[in-house]
């Protein structure tokens, strides 16, 4: 669900005059597929570990192996391609525009170019995120330690994003890159300005764990989010687009919906799913949807950019053959690849073909012979409940 957003959000566009204009804005705000990726993050990770983490260095060597495991081939693998695509094609975006694409490389592959406004959306440009959630990983473990040690969760958030305030303040006038150059660019793109939404996750971890996923009252939370998830997507629709802008996300008031607003809304909508008996638990419980959530991260990571535009290209060369054919039978037919709209569709279904492909082959395998290797530290030494 999440990516599948993301994707909308991306692509809107090629319904263009067809759909009105704050139909289009609706649209343009689905990047909040990205905020139910941080929430979920966030519980999974306290579901996981909050009761069982330790910070000596076996435990959290097996920690980071898990999530190097999880995360990092794929993105590698597709990083790798993105940047060999980009030296024969000249894609200057790839490169952010710098005239240093090594060094560009350098910074996607150890997630580094997410603290610089001036690259976050070089190589894999919807990789910035990953940046995000990698800190979150970093962190997680010590945030609990803090929660058990002194308690006050809550405040956490407002001490890192503080954190942040105070480092955009350092750094706004000091021309490197935009790292932390703006608050804006803090707030949306960084975890000290997102952490909250992670928090979301975790707290709703901690309620599960406290009293179970039985309850007597029967409110229906899963509605009830979903409906509040869509309140504030048509919230940052029609908050106004700052100059120089393109989303009301970028606006204060969008900022404060998507980070604090939406993700309380989607973590009544987890608690639902958790809890209750619905329709839509039943859908996405089914083992094909189950498939494409599995194999949803590589969706995420190639419908924006090379692939994308392999597919994409490969259709309008295959539209263009067949009307030379045409030409040549001397007919005037239709081209079952001359609509933008029917094409993306085309590129949707190939794209998640793709993803199947790549989960089944490359990712899974991977995830699961790193987590037996010796990388980091030898399996053999811990638990077999670490693993997880």
């Amino acid at each position: 669900m999440a990516a599948y957003l993301v994707f909308v959000s991306h692509f809107y566009y090629v319904f263009g005059e067809s759909i009105p204009q704050s139909v289009q804005r609706f649209f343009r705000e689905f990047h909040i597929g990205v905020t139910i990726f941080f929430v979920l993050s966030g519980f999974l990770i306290a579901f996981r570990y909050f009761d069982n983490f330790s910070l000596d260095k076996d435990w959290f060597k097996q920690y980071l192996k898990n999530r190097v495991a999880r995360i990092y081939p794929m993105y590698f693998l597709l990083t790798i391609c993105a940047f060999v695509v980009a030296y024969f094609t000249h894609d200057q975006e790839v490169n952010g525009g710098s005239e240093h694409p090594v060094g560009i490389f350098l910074m996607n592959i150890s997630f580094v170019r997410g603290f610089f406004n001036d690259y976050k959306f070089s190589g894999i440009a919807q990789g910035w995120s990953l940046t995000v959630e990698e800190c979150f990983y970093f962190s997680a473990p010590l945030m609990f330690f803090a929660a058990k040690k002194w308690g006050r969760f809550y405040l956490q958030p407002v001490l890192i994003t503080g954190f942040g305030f105070i480092l955009v303040l350092i750094f706004r006038n000091v021309n490197w890159y935009g790292f932390f150059g703006n608050f804006t660019f803090m707030m949306l793109n960084t975890f000290l300005g997102r952490c909250f939404e992670f928090f979301a996750g975790i707290m709703l971890a901690l309620f599960v764990k406290k009293n179970g996923f039985n309850r007597a009252n029967r409110v229906p939370f899963t509605y009830i989010g979903f409906f509040l998830i869509f309140f504030c997507i048509w919230l940052m629709s029609v908050t106004p687009v700052l100059p120089g802008d393109t989303f009301g996300q970028q606006n204060p008031l969008g900022i404060i919906t998507n980070n604090y607003l939406l993700a309380a809304a989607i973590t009544l909508f987890f608690y639902g799913l958790l809890t209750e008996t619905s329709v839509l638990k039943k859908v996405l419980a089914n083992p094909f949807v189950e498939l494409l959530g599995k194999s949803s991260y590589i969706f995420y990571l190639i419908h924006l950019g090379f692939m994308y535009n392999l597919l994409h290209g490969g259709l309008n060369s295959l539209n263009e053959w067949i009307f030379g054919l045409y030409d040549r039978w001397g007919v005037d037919w239709i081209s079952p690849f001359q609509s933008d709209q029917v094409n993306l569709v085309l590129v949707f279904i190939l794209l998640n073909a793709i993803s199947i492909l790549l989960f089944k082959n490359i990712e899974e395998p991977l995830n699961h012979y790193i987590r037996r290797s010796d990388f980091l530290i030898k399996s053999k030494s811990r638990p077999a409940e670490i693993l997880n």
